[in-house]
Parts: structure tokens; sequence; C-alpha cells
């Protein structure tokens, strides 16, 4: 990782929104916030407030849609708790403002962009994929006249980096785009794609994008681990997130001389579920030896996912050959959910039928021993694991991350 560069004040980013947010640009115009969910590091209080102290005198709305992709929906005072909005502020100068869930698995709550064509896919995809693909959002997009994305750029498993038009596909997207392009980045593999900007995953999601009738603006930016701000950029979904994915390579990438045969993989609180603690394992899977373990540490984590539970329980966690060796078994099964699979399991092969995994992956958390066992992960006592022992112990092969799931690791090659 380069030498860590210097971080924005608070009064730095309101001085960047008030010159680059002109209030002049949103006369009149009734705007939509599009925001990730809690299981991102995000400044979004001093954002959120700055942002729309910016723009309310000009707007003639301003309301927040939560990009919650397929993640459990936020009850309203998580969403308040999200954005900083005290109860005397839902009462006074955010009166007005609507808080939104995305509603990816309602139908009647989606619109219909258009279709990315068979000629299309595999255009995008080198051929790895064929197939009409049907791009559905929000409908709520309709009732706006811009849609204004707030979030944070990272290493991504699926995408190469996330922000940008991530926030509208998967972010508020529905669900065929989202499990064609998630099996996409499955079948190219997490190790091939993350930390990697240009990528064909990229192009379907802006080639989606491509098809939104409102105008789309965005506010990316770059985080430290407390959340404080490296930088902020502004425009285009397309032009912002292109300047924040290359601060993004500088400060959230680890460069690392040689693999290690063992890896204590912390999930902050935020990460609740499985789902989302798999970052754990993505970020940190191109520095674990052939042969090595990853525990993801999570004591306070008892769900796979409140979403996907039953079909991850039913298909378990396995390499990505073991899938498309079997693709007729798993025809039921959303390819959202074989990509998470795949990518929590990590590298490894297929052959007359034997799986075999490149590393192992142990659970030390909430979920108990005979749920890890039947999903095909190890398991692991947390009560057995003090932390500190892993410490300073790189020259043994040994690794331990604090904070997982958003600095990417990698080797120096």
């Amino acid at each position: 990782m380069n030498s860590p560069l210097p971080l924005l004040s608070v009064d730095d980013v309101r001085q960047y929104i008030t010159e680059n947010l002109r209030a002049a640009d949103f006369a009149d115009k009734r705007v939509l916030l599009i925001v990730p969910d809690a299981t991102r590091t995000a400044p979004l209080p001093l954002l959120f407030e700055a942002v729309h102290g910016q723009l309310s005198s000009a707007a003639a709305k301003i309301d927040v849609l939560v990009a919650l992709g397929t993640h459990p929906e936020m009850p309203q005072a998580d969403i308040r708790r999200l954005l900083g909005i005290s109860d005397a502020d839902s009462r006074g100068r955010y009166a007005d403002v609507e808080l939104f869930n995305h509603e990816w698995d309602r139908p009647e709550c989606l619109l219909s962009l258009g279709t990315l064509s068979e000629a299309d896919t595999r255009e995008i995809s080198g051929g790895l994929l064929e197939e009409a693909v049907d791009v559905a959002i929000n409908r709520r997009i309709a009732d706006y006249d811009v849609l204004l994305v707030l979030g944070p750029v990272f290493p991504h498993e699926v995408v190469g980096f996330s922000g940008g038009n991530k926030y509208f596909f998967p972010g508020i997207g529905g669900a065929e785009i989202l499990n064609f392009f998630h099996w996409l980045g499955a079948l190219i593999t997490n190790a091939s794609i993350i930390g990697v900007k240009e990528t064909p995953v990229r192009k379907v999601v802006d080639r989606a994008a491509a098809l939104i009738p409102v105008e789309r603006r965005c506010l990316a930016f770059v985080v430290a681990p407390d959340a404080s701000l490296y930088g902020m950029f502004y425009g285009t979904p397309e032009s912002a997130w292109n300047d924040a994915a290359d601060l993004s390579a500088q400060v959230h990438m680890r460069r690392v001389p040689k693999p290690f045969q063992m890896v204590l993989s912390c999930a902050p609180p935020m990460y609740d579920e499985l789902w989302v603690a798999g970052k754990c394992m993505y970020k940190l899977e191109p520095v674990v030896a052939d042969g090595g373990e990853l525990i993801i540490y999570a004591p306070h984590m008892h769900e796979i996912s409140i979403t996907h539970g039953p079909l991850i329980e039913e298909v378990g966690y396995h390499v990505r050959d073991y899938f498309t060796a079997q693709a007729e078994r798993f025809s039921h099964i959303p390819r959202g959910v074989l990509a998470h699979s795949t990518h929590v399991r990590g590298g490894g092969t297929f052959v007359d039928g034997v799986e075999h995994p490149r590393v192992q992956v142990t659970l030390a958390s909430g979920i108990p021993r005979e749920t890890c066992e039947r999903i095909n992960l190890g398991y692991r006592d947390p009560s057995t694991i003090n932390v500190e022992d892993f410490a300073n112990r790189e020259d043994e092969g040994v690794l331990l991350v604090r904070k997982a799931g958003e600095m990417l690791y990698r080797l120096e090659d």
C-alpha cells in the first residue's frame, strides 16, 4: 500500500460540496438521493446534511432511496440513524424528506427499461454468456428529475470496483440483471476481477445504466477505515467513479511479498450475516497460500443470509466448477446465490466428481458447527480464538486483519 494520503477535514468536505454541487443546476428539480445501506463505511450523516443544505433552497423535492440490492429492508428509524437525522430534524428541516427502501423482489415496484440483447451480452462477456436480459429498476425513479448517487468506491469482487452506476444495478435494480452479471463475475472469478478497473461486469452495469431515462449524477468518495475521506469526485456516474476508482486503487490495496498459510479475517459489526461478511474472504483470497486457511472471525454473526438463507443452505458453498459441471442440477437456483457461493468458497477445481478448493474457509461465528458442515465450510468455536495470538506474525505466514472486508490484499507481482 502506498503511503497514506492526507484526509479531508469536515470543512473541506462542505467546501467541496458547495463548490461542485451548484444549487442552480437543481433549481425546481425533484432529486432522489441514492445511498448505500449500513454495510458500507461512509460518513453519510455529514454528506447528507451538506448535500441537503446545499440543494434544499433550490430543489423542488429531495428524497432518499436506500440501494439495498437484495439486502434486508431497513426500518425507518435505522435509515434516519444512517443519515444522521435526529427526531427533531425529522420534524424540522428534513420534515419533507421521504425515505424509501429498494424493493427488488416486488415486480409491481419495478420498471422495465429495455433489454440487453444476446448480441450485447455475447460481446460484453467475451462469449462467456449469450442471452437476452431484462433491465428493470425501481419504479420510483420516474417521479424525479435527477438521480444523485451518494456512495463510496472500494475494490469489489463482482464488478472490480464498486460505486458509480453500481448504485443503480444492483443497488436499485431488478433480479434478472443482478443475477446475470453476478454470475458473469463468478465465471471470471473473484481473484481475477477484484481491484481491476475495467471489467466485463462494469461494462454491463454501465450499459444498463445508459437506459435510465432520468438525469444521473454522482458524488463518489473514497473512505479511510474510520469513515474519514481521502477524496470526493462529482460528475456523471461514469466520470466520478473513474476518478474515485483510481484513488481507491491507491489507498485500498495492500501489497505483500508472499502468501500466508493462515489468515484471521475479522468481520466488523456492520457485517451481521455471511452474505456481506463474505467480503472478509473476497478481499483476502489473493494472499492465502494454496492449502492455507482463512478464518472469518465474527462472534456477532448468527445468520447466513436473511434474504437468501434457505437457498444457500440448500446449495452450500462450492467452487465455480462444481456448478458449471452440474448446471442442470442447479438451474432452479438464482445465479446471484450461486455466485455468492463460489466467491465465498474461492478458487479450486471439480474433477471426476471430486471438489478440490484451493483454500480452507472456516467460520468462527455464531453459526453452529452442524450448519457450517452442512454448507461445506469449516467451523471454529470463536471463544477458542484470542485475536492477539495472530498479531505481528506475518514473517511466520500468519496474517491478522482487524477490520476486514474493504481493504484488498494482493501479492506484489
